[in-house]
């Protein structure tokens, strides 16, 4: 199949070292290799069409490009969530897959986390609890993997097994930390609920008072979010020299296609290509709301997929070695930020507002350059991803009122060695991602709303996408993340 330089990576397959060994039991997780599910039919592999009539747009003001291509999934979005669904189709089935995506990988959300794959902060028995549970699982999966290749998953993946530390300092976020504790257990991990002197000796360097304590998960892990992404390229990469993979970087997606005979979608039209597709699967993060609406805008769909941009500040300080952390910590504010309950409602019609109440809560890692990663902050203003000096200053201060140490550095100290990390956080209103076939739309799936848990999620929910696309069993409920009722 040939391939267009100018939109499409080939790589040379001779260098390529890591394949697919990567998840054990592929048929299990993926059925029949022969056959795929899209809506209520099962469409033979035989009956892939190379050869297509002219389509008709959804809009009609498109032109069709001279250069088409068919695949089996065309993936829109390129961050962890929509790589990771390109990787679980590639390896555990033999479709075909393209990525499609108006910048390049980790330009957005995904690049600028701090690339947690923890469960300290998250809830036994919440909607998104057996989604992460799961994950992690899979990220386990791939690590040991990754060592049976003879490979380091530091250097591949910038994967750590640092613990993580939820962190209290009155009598009342002890109480809860207590609770989390006991759910966390109860639930299946190793947690334990640490008193001020314990915590003192796992971080001599942390401001511990008398009510201080912590939620303690010594298996928390975290990983690179970019050499992370590079090595999931790299494994998909594989895939083009049989044909079965492609990338259509900085071409954004236009127009929906879809047959003159029916609503049925047949693919996507981007300002370079025409991309034929059985299955279509939107992973757009923030952007995936108004990409819906603008794809679906003369259609008789009626669809508002409420996703809210969620802005944040992560402060990055390169090679800071004035401070010894031996965990990544967060405090227990984080959790109640994180959900939004600390935030009046935002409804799915209401303006932006710079007004917007506005987080800071301190988190605190190494990461796996020996890098300083301070955060974080949430909120609303819309598609902004300007620095915001005074966000930075407060995320600063924050962080010196838990490591007294850095107030005898002032953050202008660092005006060579530091970075400012801002991410779009794709916000679902009820605190869910939204992962399904959209109605009216069956073989057009949707994969987003993360908010910040996109790395953390992203092999449940690829996963997830594939057994709805295959028609198998899912291993875990999909009911809770589904667009009905959702997305109106």
């Amino acid at each position: 199949m040939a391939c267009s330089a100018s939109s499409i990576y080939c790589p040379n397959p001779n260098t390529i070292s890591l394949s697919n060994g990567v998840v054990s039991d592929s048929n299990r997780l993926f059925g029949t290799k022969n056959s795929f599910f899209l809506g209520s039919k099962l469409v033979s592999k035989a009956t892939r069409i190379t050869a297509r009539p002219e389509p008709v747009t959804l809009s009609g003001s498109y032109p069709i490009s001279a250069e088409s291509r068919s695949f089996d999934v065309v993936i829109i979005g390129a961050g962890i969530i929509g790589l990771t669904i390109a990787r679980h189709f590639l390896i555990g089935s033999d479709l075909s897959v393209a990525v499609v995506d108006k910048a390049v990988p980790c330009s957005g959300a995904t690049g600028a986390g701090q690339g947690y794959i923890w469960m300290v902060h998250k809830t036994p028995g919440s909607d998104t609890w057996e989604l992460a549970m799961r994950s992690r699982k899979l990220w386990e999966m791939l690590v040991e993997s990754i060592c049976d290749q003879g490979l380091n998953p530091l250097e591949v993946l910038g994967w750590k097994k640092t613990g993580s530390l939820l962190v209290g300092r009155t009598p009342e976020e002890l109480d809860k930390l207590r609770r989390r504790v006991k759910q966390l257990s109860e639930a299946g991990l190793r947690a334990e609920c640490l008193c001020s002197s314990d915590l003192l000796l796992e971080e001599p360097e942390l401001m511990v008072g008398e009510d201080s304590g912590a939620a303690f998960l010594p298996d928390d892990c975290q990983l690179d979010a970019h050499c992370t992404v590079a090595f999931i390229e790299k494994a998909n990469r594989h895939f083009a020299s049989e044909g079965r993979y492609a990338e259509f970087y900085n071409d954004p997606v236009t127009c929906l296609l879809r047959s003159g005979s029916s609503w049925e979608v047949e693919g996507v039209q981007t300002t370079k290509s025409t991309l034929y597709g059985k299955a279509i699967v939107v992973a757009a993060g923030s952007w995936s709301g108004s990409l819906m609406h603008d794809l679906l805008r003369d259609s008789n769909i009626q669809l508002d997929v409420p996703i809210k941009p969620r802005k944040g500040h992560l402060l990055v300080l390169e090679n800071f070695d004035a401070l010894q952390l031996n965990h990544g910590l967060m405090e227990v504010g984080y959790v109640d930020h994180q959900t939004g309950t600390q935030f009046p409602t935002i409804s799915a019609s209401e303006p932006y507002d710079d007004r917007q109440a506005l987080s800071v809560s301190m988190t605190a890692t190494l990461d796996a350059m020996g890098n300083l990663v301070l955060g974080s902050s949430r909120q609303f203003v819309g598609f902004s991803s300007e620095v915001d000096e005074s966000i930075t200053n407060r995320i600063w201060k924050r962080a010196g009122e838990f490591f007294p140490k850095l107030q005898d550095f002032p953050l202008s100290c660092f005006s060579k060695s530091r970075k400012v990390r801002i991410g779009l956080r794709p916000y679902m209103l009820d605190g869910k991602p939204v992962i399904g076939s959209v109605p009216g739309l069956s073989n057009v799936f949707l994969a987003t709303g993360h908010e910040g848990g996109g790395l953390s999620m992203a092999l449940g929910t690829a996963e997830m996408v594939a057994d709805m696309v295959l028609g198998n069993p899912g291993t875990i409920d999909h009911a809770p993340f589904v667009v009905q009722g959702r997305c109106c």
